[in-house]
């Protein structure tokens, strides 16, 4: 299946990118007339020792800040309609190995880290030419129980690189994992492929692909799952993290900034 071109979302990384380095310049340029236009310091003066104060903890409001929208995407991405067809048909499954069980309640749940976690945002999003989803999310957890959950993550691809699930109606499903390289973002990062091959009713071969990416930025994570029939874009997940974790940042330096 032919996916949806990801121009826009390679754009808006560019964006980003350019927008970063003119700030840059600007503020590079702005501190050198300030360092021309300031008296010379006292030889007397007392250097300052105060450090600079350390993020608080997420709240509710920025992680909903920090969640990417229809907006950053572009055509055809839109707010979500609800879960997907293929989501209960193919993802409700079950497997004999623990490790590949946690994995298929987890891509089912979208949830890797367990109910019991701090402030998160979630939103949803459709490619509705493709029928791709998007399932996005800003959590405020403790960075060692993340680190833990990347360090899972990083087994599976030997764990569980191939086995068979069977779905709720009792049909078998051949299941794939295989790890990709996020781009050097936030302080630990993961990403997973996973590939699910079928029969559908009439007999015919089905094919879902869900890519799974968990970045810890600090003591902020962001985690995602984007998946559709037929295998979706690389390119895509890819742009989805750069455009979170800078959307992050920037909610994270304005939360700094004083009121």
């Amino acid at each position: 299946m032919t996916r949806t071109p990801t121009r826009v979302l390679v754009a808006s990384v560019l964006s980003l990118g350019a927008l970063v380095s003119v700030s840059g310049c600007t503020l590079g340029v702005q501190a050198q007339q300030a360092r021309a236009q300031a008296p010379a310091a006292s030889h007397s003066a007392v250097p300052s020792t105060t450090a600079p104060a350390a993020p608080g903890p997420l709240t509710e409001e920025q992680a909903q800040a920090a969640l990417v929208t229809a907006g950053d995407l572009g055509e055809p991405w839109e707010a979500t309609q609800g879960a997907a067809t293929w989501r209960d048909g193919l993802l409700k499954a079950t497997a004999d190995a623990p490790d590949c069980r946690r994995l298929l309640d987890a891509l089912y749940t979208d949830d890797l880290f367990g109910a019991d976690s701090g402030p998160r945002a979630v939103t949803g999003l459709d490619d509705t030419m493709d029928q791709a989803q998007l399932r996005y999310q800003v959590l405020a957890l403790d960075p060692a129980d993340v680190d833990r959950t990347l360090a899972w993550m990083k087994t599976l691809p030997s764990t569980c690189g191939r086995f068979t699930a069977v779905t709720e109606r009792g049909a078998p499903l051949h299941v794939r994992v295989g790890e990709a390289e996020l781009p050097e973002v936030g302080d630990a990062r993961q990403w997973l492929r996973v590939a699910f091959t079928g029969e559908t009713a009439d007999g015919g071969q089905t094919l879902l692909s869900l890519d799974v990416a968990v970045v810890r930025v600090g003591d902020d994570t962001i985690a995602l799952t984007h998946g559709g029939p037929g295998e979706v874009s690389a390119d895509a997940t890819t742009a989805f993290v750069q455009v979170g974790v800078q959307r992050l940042a920037d909610v994270r330096k304005q939360a700094r900034l004083p009121v």
